[in-house]
């Protein structure tokens, strides 16, 4: 398993489609997975610490599981088919939960626990980026204004 930090929400132009990004720890390659937009605007108000007058469903989730004595311990981001992710919650009980990708990343920012993706999701959907600095970083956004699903879907053939 490899460690993943998550960097941020973007949108994908044309079709204004919201991309989060997650990049290797101890690595060069970044995943980027397409998501909604409530999705991203939950996301982007968790890093932001944007605290709402009533819990959004993925506070309500986080506090659900502490008010029962448990707690968020990581988030798997364990594969991708047909250009879906799917995630695991795991909690620090050891119990397994099944979720969207989207939602495992919210609630891990919420909860502050970590992200872990296999090598081999990072392999087949990753893309792989040479050490950053400023314009290498808004050449990949400028890639991201032009990338679309389908550039990262998995091939039978590969």
């Amino acid at each position: 398993m490899r460690h993943l930090d998550v960097l941020g929400v973007r949108v994908e132009m044309p079709t204004n489609t919201p991309i989060i990004l997650l990049r290797e720890r101890e690595g060069a390659r970044h995943l980027p997975i397409w998501i909604g937009a409530a999705e991203a605007t939950a996301i982007a108000y968790a890093q932001q610490g944007v605290v709402p007058p009533r819990p959004l469903t993925h506070d309500l989730l986080v506090n659900t599981i502490t008010a029962l004595g448990d707690s968020l311990g990581s988030v798997r981001i364990d594969r991708i088919d047909e250009g879906v992710y799917y995630a695991t919650l795991v909690l620090g009980s050891g119990i397994e939960i099944d979720s969207r990708a989207s939602d495992a990343i919210a609630l891990a920012i919420r909860a502050g626990a970590e992200v872990y993706a296999p090598e081999d999701l990072l392999d087949s959907a990753g893309i792989l980026l040479p050490e950053e600095t400023d314009d290498e970083v808004e050449k990949f956004k400028e890639f991201l204004d032009h990338v679309s699903p389908e550039d990262f879907e998995t091939r039978p053939d590969s």
